[in-house]
């Protein structure tokens, strides 16, 4: 009965077609951090963060999961002991791919929250800078997503998740966000065996005990296959 604790990144979502933060052509490369995923930038231009993250909704929209996300869904139906699945995406690929032991530790494209009062409701698929809050009325709404220099959600559960776990896994992460970044560590103090999934080292590739190569929805299949037949 093992505890399996997976964190997912931008390079799980990357083959289904979401462009990933630091993609040379994406949504990302044509506008700073500093503009679109800041509570600073959405008090100076709301109406660009707004249309920014409009048009990573619409994205999201039209792509499909992949084998990946599929696969971790399987496991989590098949696996006699927890799997839980920990993800900085922004996106519905897992919850569409089967997946429901989840955290979206960076909140979620289909939520908007009240930046005045912290009501929190399902986004319309096009906001507008300066639509209503349902709850207080402040003309305040704000996707729903964490933004730098923010608190990740359900911290102190997600590090209880972690330091649990007999097998911590990260797929498609870049090792440069934190607090993300740090669990790989929290899970090796903890004595979990730790093993990364990506298409090179991240940035705290070092600090895992096995690596797996190679795009997601090929290396995780492959896994998640032979955790099922042990």
């Amino acid at each position: 009965m093992r505890k399996i604790v997976i964190l997912t990144g931008a390079g799980i979502s990357a083959e289904s077609g979401i462009e990933t933060f630091r993609a040379e052509d994406g949504l990302w490369a044509q506008h700073r951090v500093e503009d679109v995923a800041t509570p600073e930038g959405f008090m100076r231009d709301p109406e660009l963060v707004v249309e920014f993250y409009n048009a990573r909704r619409a994205q999201a929209a039209e792509v499909a999961p992949n084998a990946a996300h599929r696969a971790l869904a399987q496991l989590e139906a098949e696996h006699d002991g927890e799997v839980v699945v920990i993800t900085q995406n922004v996106d519905d690929l897992h919850e569409r791919g089967g997946t429901r032991a989840l955290y979206h530790m960076h909140g979620h494209l289909k939520g908007a929250l009240c930046a005045s009062c912290d009501h929190r409701w399902p986004a319309p698929t096009v906001m507008a800078a300066g639509d209503a809050c349902p709850s207080c009325n402040a003309p305040a709404a704000r996707p729903d997503i964490v933004w730098f220099g923010e608190m990740p959600y359900d911290m102190e559960t997600l590090v209880d998740h972690v330091t649990q776990a007999d097998i911590f896994v990260a797929i498609g992460t870049s090792g440069n966000v934190y607090p993300a970044a740090g669990f790989v560590a929290e899970a090796r103090r903890a004595g979990a065996h730790t093993i990364e999934f990506n298409l090179e080292p991240s940035a705290v590739g070092n600090q895992f005990a096995e690596h797996r190569i190679g795009p997601a929805s090929q290396t995780v299949t492959a896994w998640v296959a032979e955790i099922l037949k042990a």
